[in-house]
């Protein structure tokens, strides 16, 4: 009887220590690292990006204690339709090592940051790309899940919290992140739908897409969809090539340096009648609004959404030249 109760009592401590161990996540997650804990989660799309940029020795890291924000494939495969690939794979073989390096460090965060510790981290976060000197930032929102706002002003939806690793921890997104500066000002409008499809389509309806993909620095003064919306119809495609080219500056002019009051030259050198003139231009005022040749002032609603060949503003209203 003894014996028995012996055992029964080394059974009962097995299955304690059992329970204890699979409410903590048990060997499935407790001994494996971020890149381990990844791919058995299937970021596939993440990893292959991690191993062309060399950062999986990073993720592999005892002791890297990480936050990843990690990418489903499928955001990845939204990111490859929008900016003209054929799946995330060609996206990925496409982009220079360095850039996806640079894409990837804009969704990690230091220290494991866990949904609770998220909601007391205040309204941004310090990625581990750096830009311009300084940590490029992640807007976040904890008010109703967590979302994270990147640089081209679109949002990701946390959707798979709290994947722990014993080096750190995953959350899956919904969206790739949008870093400042690696994208051209093209791209940058691609991977904003639902603000610039319009202006991407007149772009590339009038041939001007591989001139504003090139070095520059350009200015682009964009119109939401909305914008275009309420611009006037029936453009020729010389028409609409001097309403794009009137948008655009020759030079980069962040938000911190536009000359208020002073009339700067566009790129736009025909008026909508066809006669080639000087540069037209346009003004910037003080109360962040242009004006063109209407009587209608443009609104610029955000600013300084910085691409690798420039940077973009955002302007409520079509800019219309002579």
């Amino acid at each position: 009887m003894n014996s028995l109760l012996k055992m029964l009592v080394k059974w009962l401590g097995m299955l304690s220590m059992a329970t204890l161990l699979a409410s903590c996540g048990g060997s499935s997650t407790k001994y494996r690292n971020l890149a381990e804990v990844a791919q058995s989660n299937n970021f596939n799309a993440l990893l292959a990006a991690v191993n062309k940029a060399g950062l999986g020795g990073a993720l592999a890291a005892p002791g890297a204690n990480l936050t990843v924000f990690a990418p489903t494939d499928a955001a990845f495969a939204t990111l490859a339709t929008q900016l003209g690939f054929a799946s995330a794979t060609a996206l990925v073989a496409a982009l220079p090592a360095a850039d996806l390096a640079k894409i990837l460090n804009y969704h990690i965060v230091a220290g494991t940051r866990y949904s609770i510790d998220l909601k007391s981290a205040g309204a941004t976060l310090p990625t581990a790309y750096t830009f311009d000197g300084a940590a490029a930032r992640l807007g976040l929102n904890t008010s109703s899940g967590v979302v994270l706002s990147d640089a081209v002003l679109t949002q990701a939806n946390v959707i798979k919290a709290d994947v722990r690793a014993n080096n750190g921890v995953i959350h899956g997104i919904d969206k790739v992140l949008i870093a400042p500066g690696v994208l051209n000002v093209v791209q940058m409008a691609q991977a904003n739908p639902s603000s610039f499809s319009s202006l991407v389509g007149a772009v590339v309806a009038t041939g001007l897409a591989p001139t504003l993909s090139g070095a520059g620095p350009f200015t682009v003064f964009a119109p939401t969809n909305a914008a275009f919306a309420a611009a006037p119809t029936g453009l020729t495609t010389a028409q609409l090539t001097s309403v794009l080219t009137y948008h655009v500056l020759p030079v980069q002019v962040l938000a911190s340096a536009i000359p208020f009051g002073t009339a700067v030259a566009t790129l736009d050198t025909r008026t909508l009648a066809g006669a080639p003139v000087a540069p037209q231009t346009i003004t910037i005022n003080a109360n962040l609004t242009i004006t063109d040749s209407t009587s209608t002032a443009a609104s610029i609603v955000a600013t300084d959404v910085r691409a690798s060949n420039g940077v973009i503003h955002v302007i409520g209203k079509v800019l219309i030249p002579l």
